[in-house]
């Protein structure tokens, strides 16, 4: 199996197309890019800018280039001697616009009598044989349906007629009453929908690639790929939704004739990859927590509390685990409703429990759940622990959660399987989606895949985590930016900083409560966090984070519900940033104290990320400053000229100040020419300890083996508390050999060095052994 040295995430769409991306591979052969890692590239629903609305797997998306898109970005990268890493979407298809969907289309013209019928899960009894379409304003709005051009019309929403359904004449209604589909009003899908969608987006229905049958057209382009040589790897979205993930993974690996694969999984804490999964590792975000903890004070968690405690007009900070058991619970009772109720019913009768009695105790039973799911058998001990707590917190379902234990315990019950999918579905929604924007202390914690009651890590764990890393996940991916991230890796490492000026940052908070107030304590912690980390940045991108942010915590306003005049006032404190002068004044202060060091965050998270165990990952523009905050903010297009152009004056010995985007470029490139051009220096990993007054500040570490010497990494820790101190005063490292800095050319005996000396031009330092070629 070929496996990457590194990966560059590019974000392909219609204005930037397969086409595009290939005409950039000279530029990331240059950045020292070993593959290249796209987004998905089947046929989306038309204009979608992210590419997982899938609506057509058996082709490739003309917008995003098509097949000859493909073809002639893998012949660039192969005339490069680099590697196509593909993200692809086996959970769902995209289903917002019926007609551009053939498989949904034959669904809902035929119903269960279409040859796609398997394909999707759908629970036909409760529609009465009728698939569930939450599509109207209102369920008045019947009376605006009309038949046009031999299609069911509303506005511009189009729908199949079965075949024998319409004669003239005949009203829109009757003949809407007479097909496999039934129009509802959107507001009925929480409890009512009878499909299974991706979390609660309607517009994505769920299919069933534990069919083979249902694999096998899914995956025909897919495989055409590998035969053809054009892909290397495949990214996995979202495995947690499927029936069968170990299963699916297994079928792909032999689809793919033992090709790299990786799954978008979202590891909690002590928890691992199960051993049955067909992988090479996950996409890594617990890589991305590891990191950005180890940067982080510890120091800061008590004031921080403390302020958060004060916000929340309260004795006591939030409790995080009381907090998520209650927002996973207002999603199985909410928006998640209907996937419970679909639970329920599948309980048998004889077990005495009613459909509300049994939905009461799943609900209870996922809401106590610590992992996004089980895979059973695997995970049985982790299911019997929920059952457990959810019977203590709620003693009424002891009895209830103790009949439903044995069902969900049996993997080959259909209770137990789908009882599986949902649970990470809740997982999802009640925790990443509204917890992390209801949890404020910290933004930095609150990060896909992290937990946040972590608050930090010190070198020596995250030196033990390392070398699990390297012993069990060696070609894992790691990360610290992505598509889905909520903060990317340069506005997290500003925020990280504030847990090492706790008292500077609350004061800077209070005025900025008292010049721009908010109704919503811990709100406006989270809000006023974000834009330091982003800044600078323009209205638009502030405004569209901030009502996101508001919503999606959903206790001052909410998507279904937004509250105007709360949302007026989260309006005018962003735009009091750029119109009040006083404000700017304190937010652009504050950015200017610790401006550099976030800049030494950054670069030191950066160069620990390219060169710890496992396959880095950059994503797209990332070489430089990457202060996005969440999706859409997250996809905006890079500037590849300017990056280019940097680059070519690196190569010709420019060396950038510290401080600087392009000091990041100089970074980036150097660690990953060096991954990709020396892998024999990263065969290892060794802890390196520093000695002196500030040896608590370096994280180092040496990734050589036995055999031989290799590349040797160090990074600053808690610079804010660094300058205090005095600086790196006496504090030293050992190096094995004579070593050679990749970033500034510096050269160093062997023995005894000065950490002062080593980070005197920047904050990091990557070195080799002195006998080898400059990458």
């Amino acid at each position: 199996m070929r496996a990457p040295a590194s990966t560059y995430r590019l974000q392909i769409r219609r204005s930037f197309t397969l086409f595009d991306a290939a005409e950039k591979v000279t530029y990331l052969k240059s950045l020292g890019v070993d593959w290249v890692y796209l987004s998905p590239i089947l046929t989306a629903e038309q204009g979608s800018d992210h590419g997982y609305d899938v609506t057509d797997p058996a082709s490739m998306d003309p917008e995003r280039g098509g097949p000859e898109g493909l073809l002639a970005l893998s012949k660039a990268a192969r005339e490069h001697g680099m590697g196509v890493l593909v993200d692809i979407v086996p959970n769902h298809v995209g289903v917002a616009t019926p007609a551009q969907n053939p498989w949904w289309w034959s669904l809902l013209k035929e119903g269960k009598g279409s040859p796609y019928a398997e394909a999707f899960d759908v629970d036909w009894d409760l529609g009465g044989g009728k698939i569930r379409l939450p599509m109207l304003g209102s369920g008045d709005d019947l009376d605006k349906l009309e038949i046009k051009d031999g299609e069911l019309r509303y506005y511009d929403h189009r729908f199949p007629l079965a075949e024998g359904t319409y004669s003239e004449g005949d009203s829109p209604q009757e003949v809407h009453s007479r097909q496999h589909y039934e129009l509802i009003d959107w507001r009925r899908a929480d409890a009512e929908l009878n499909y299974r969608r991706f979390f609660a987006v309607t517009t994505l229905a769920g299919i069933r690639v534990e069919v083979p049958q249902v694999f096998e057209e899914a995956h025909a382009e897919v495989g055409r790929w590998f035969k053809e040589g054009l892909v290397d790897g495949l990214r996995v979205d979202h495995p947690d939704g499927l029936a069968d993930p170990a299963g699916y993974l297994r079928w792909l690996k032999d689809l793919s004739g033992g090709a790299y694969v990786l799954v978008e999984k979202i590891l909690e804490p002590g928890e691992v990859l199960p051993s049955e999964f067909a992988c090479e590792g996950t996409t890594g975000y617990d890589a991305l927590a590891d990191v950005d903890r180890v940067f982080i004070d510890p120091a800061g968690e008590a004031p921080l509390d403390a302020l958060d405690a004060k916000l929340r007009d309260s004795d006591a900070p939030a409790d995080y685990a009381e907090m998520i058991r209650g927002t996973k619970r207002m999603i199985a009772d909410g928006i998640l409703r209907s996937e419970v109720l679909r639970l329920a019913r599948l309980v048998p009768e004889s077990y005495g429990l009613s459909v509300e009695q049994a939905a009461d105790a799943i609900a209870e039973i996922i809401a106590a759940f610590p992992v996004y799911r089980t895979y059973l058998p695997t995970g049985a001990e982790i299911l019997k622990e929920a059952c457990e707590s959810a019977a203590a917190h709620r003693p009424d379902l002891e009895v209830a959660v103790g009949t439903l234990l044995p069902l969900l315990l049996d993997p080959a019950n259909p209770i137990a399987v789908r009882f599986q999918q949902t649970s990470g579905m809740v997982m999802a929604k009640g925790v990443e989606d509204t917890a992390f924007y209801r949890y404020t202390r910290l933004g930095t914690l609150t990060e896909v895949g992290a937990e946040p009651t972590e608050f930090a890590v010190g070198p020596e764990e995250f030196h033990h985590r390392m070398l699990r890393r390297q012993q069990e996940l060696p070609l894992s991916m790691t990360t610290m930016s992505t598509h889905d991230t909520k903060r990317s890796e340069d506005a997290r490492a500003r925020i990280s900083v504030i847990a090492e000026l706790p008292q500077e940052w609350t004061e800077t908070l209070n005025t900025l409560r008292e010049l721009a107030p908010i109704p919503d304590g811990p709100y406006e912690n989270l809000l006023w966090q974000a834009i330091i980390g982003a800044w600078p940045a323009s209205r638009e991108r502030l405004q569209g984070y901030a009502e996101k942010a508001a919503r999606e915590a959903g206790n001052s306003t909410k998507w279904t519900d937004p509250d105007e005049a709360f949302e007026s006032k989260v309006k005018a404190a962003v735009d009091a940033v750029f119109d009040d002068s006083r404000v700017a004044k304190v937010v652009e202060d504050f950015v200017a104290r610790i401006d550099a060091c976030s800049a030494s965050n950054s670069v030191s998270a950066k160069l620990v990320q390219l060169t710890m165990p496992g396959v880095p990952d950059v994503y797209q523009g990332s070489e430089f400053w990457e202060r996005s905050l969440t999706d859409p903010d997250n996809r905006r297009p890079v500037d590849f000229a300017r990056l280019q152009e940097e680059l070519a004056k690196l190569d010709a010995g420019t060396l950038p100040a510290s401080g600087t985007d392009t000091s990041k470029l100089l970074i980036t490139s150097r660690a990953l020419r060096l991954r990709r051009d020396r892998p024999e220096l990263f065969q290892g990993y060794t802890p390196v300890t520093a000695s002196g007054a500030a040896a608590g500040h370096l994280l180092a570490f040496h990734r050589g083996d036995e055999s031989a010497p290799g590349a040797l990494t160090l990074a600053t820790r808690l610079p804010a508390g660094l300058a205090a101190g005095g600086g790196w005063r006496d504090t030293a490292v050992d190096l094995p050999v004579d070593m050679r800095d990749e970033l500034t050319g510096a050269a160093y005996g062997a023995g005894t060095v000065s950490v002062a000396d080593v980070l005197g031009t920047y904050p990091v330092a990557l070195l080799v052994p002195a006998d080898g070629e400059q990458a």
